[in-house]
């Protein structure tokens, strides 16, 4: 290995959200494409009201979504038609995307009109609630934040966090439990060195290297929202989780990545900084 290369640790867990704001599934490979892990939020919930995409950002409106899990019925692949859904409702009924009466039953139990769909508006958008917490860009408003055209993304294709800096997070409050679920990564990145830090910060720029084929542009924090402190499963309803991320980085907990090269990665992959 060049001194050019930082060997930084290895894929911890690899994970794919099917539908926007639902839980999604664990994978032990995931193919990697310009837009990302193949089959991640390549579904999303539209409000017809409004054209907004549903997302538990806003989550006076939103907040179920996070009882809802989906998972492909057959693998997805690059370039092939997207498979169709199995969800699992709150009350644990199974329902699939090949119903016909499937808007119908979502509808009825978020309680307000939706429609899934796999193609996103030109210029797609969702509604954020900001709590009334200091660090944060508003206070105690709702705001409409643009997503990356032609997608179902926040902010970037990818999502990396490391194990580092979730352990650093509860250090810092103990009370808080902090687990990677709450932050929905694609990529968790256990550090070789066992050290307790905000790693992602100083990769902000560079080049990720996952196995032998994926290349990331790490080009952001990823700045976190509501939605960190919701609870979900067994996980309790947690304020602290945002206010301790705005106080002690800026809010971001993990980076966004774009894909430079395309590929396979799989969980126990080592991964690198060029």
């Amino acid at each position: 290995m060049s001194n050019s290369q930082l060997n930084l640790g290895s894929v911890v867990s690899l994970w794919r959200y099917p539908v926007k704001s639902m839980m999604g599934e664990e994978l032990n490979a995931a193919e990697v494409t310009e837009r990302g892990l193949v089959g991640d939020r390549a579904y999303a919930l539209i409000d017809p009201t409004n054209g907004k995409v549903a997302s538990a950002k806003n989550p006076r409106k939103w907040a179920k979504l996070f009882d809802f899990r989906a998972a492909y019925i057959e693998p997805p692949r690059r370039g092939a038609n997207i498979p169709p859904l199995r969800i699992t409702l709150p009350d644990g009924n199974i329902v699939t995307t090949q119903q016909s009466d499937l808007n119908q039953i979502l509808s009825k139990v978020l309680e307000r009109e939706v429609t899934l769909g796999t193609t996103p508006p030109e210029t797609p958008s969702l509604e954020e609630y900001w709590p009334d917490m200091g660090g944060l860009a508003h206070r105690e408003t709702i705001t409409d934040e643009s997503m990356p055209p032609g997608t179902f993304f926040d902010g970037a294709v990818i999502h990396v966090l490391t194990t580092a800096t979730i352990d650093r997070l509860r250090e810092l409050y103990p009370q808080g439990r902090f687990e990677v679920r709450r932050f929905r990564p694609n990529i968790v990145v256990e550090s070789s060195t066992g050290e307790k830090d905000f790693l992602e910060n100083s990769w902000i720029g560079r080049t990720l290297a996952i196995g032998a084929e994926v290349r990331l542009n790490i080009i952001g924090g990823c700045p976190r929202c509501v939605m960190t402190t919701l609870p979900q499963g067994d996980l309790p309803k947690d304020p602290g989780i945002l206010r301790t991320a705005a106080q002690y980085n800026q809010v971001n907990v993990g980076v966004y990545a774009a894909v430079l090269r395309a590929g396979t990665i799989h969980r126990g992959d080592p991964v690198r900084l060029e």
